[in-house]
């Protein structure tokens, strides 16, 4: 991926940090974006410079139509272009939907969902005009069976799935791909604190019988953004464990 300009949203830990250290292990320069956490974003940022690529901070609230924007401009108007575009941001607030508020819902699908039609409104324009470009965005195995008590992030994920078929239709003549990954669960600091009869009955469902590794969707992300996955566009990718199938 050398000479390939990589965006990876919401890096700063987790997910985002695999995918965006994956990137730059395989050559592409990264932009990191964060929203709040720049320490994070920071240690992310020395991973890359370790594995042997540029990285580059960047803030901004994905959410924020504006700010999307402003944050593609600014990387072209720096890098000259954007190859490749990984939308990972993304929150959970997690409550039956009884309990659940409409701020609740509306956090989750504007980070989540909202997010990616942002950076890719923005980013595609660029994109076509060097009629080159990945895009990859993180669902989830919940927007494709779904979760109890995780109506929002559920439709959120869902959502991301019908928008990347739908886009990777629009783009296609122009050389352009557009896939999606689905993580099953995944070891981060956000799903270590979860009770473990929780963890205990996830670890039941999942046919491997073991939990992720963020790194492993790194290297799923890596592929699709890739130029080896070329032929590959419109699909979703379940890195799950066997959770899903069919």
């Amino acid at each position: 991926m050398e000479d390939r300009i990589a965006i990876v949203t919401g890096a700063s830990r987790g997910i985002g940090r695999a995918i965006a250290v994956e990137l730059g292990r395989r050559g592409a320069t990264v932009i990191v974006n964060y929203r709040s956490s720049e320490d994070a974003a920071q240690q992310t940022a020395a991973l890359i410079t370790q594995a042997g690529s540029a990285a580059h901070l960047a803030q901004a609230d994905v959410s924020d139509f504006a700010q999307a924007e402003a944050l593609i401009e600014q990387v072209v108007t720096d890098h000259g272009k954007v190859d490749i575009l990984v939308n990972n941001a993304g929150i959970t607030r997690d409550t039956v939907i009884m309990m659940m508020s409409e701020g609740d819902w509306d956090a989750v699908i504007t980070t989540n969902l909202k997010s990616a039609f942002n950076c890719c409104k923005a980013a595609v324009r660029r994109m076509m005009r060097k009629r080159y470009g990945r895009i990859v965005n993180i669902s989830s195995v919940a927007g494709i069976a779904g979760n109890a008590g995780q109506t929002n992030y559920s439709a959120s994920k869902a959502g991301l799935i019908g928008f990347t078929r739908a886009l990777a239709r629009e783009v296609a003549a122009r050389h352009i791909t557009v896939n999606a990954v689905a993580p099953g669960f995944v070891l981060t600091d956000m799903t270590a604190d979860l009770p473990d009869n929780i963890k205990d009955g996830a670890l039941g469902a999942i046919p491997l019988g073991r939990w992720a590794e963020p790194e492993e969707i790194g290297y799923a992300v890596a592929f699709l953004a890739s130029d080896e996955a070329a032929y590959i566009t419109g699909q979703v990718l379940s890195v799950d464990g066997g959770m899903v199938m069919g």
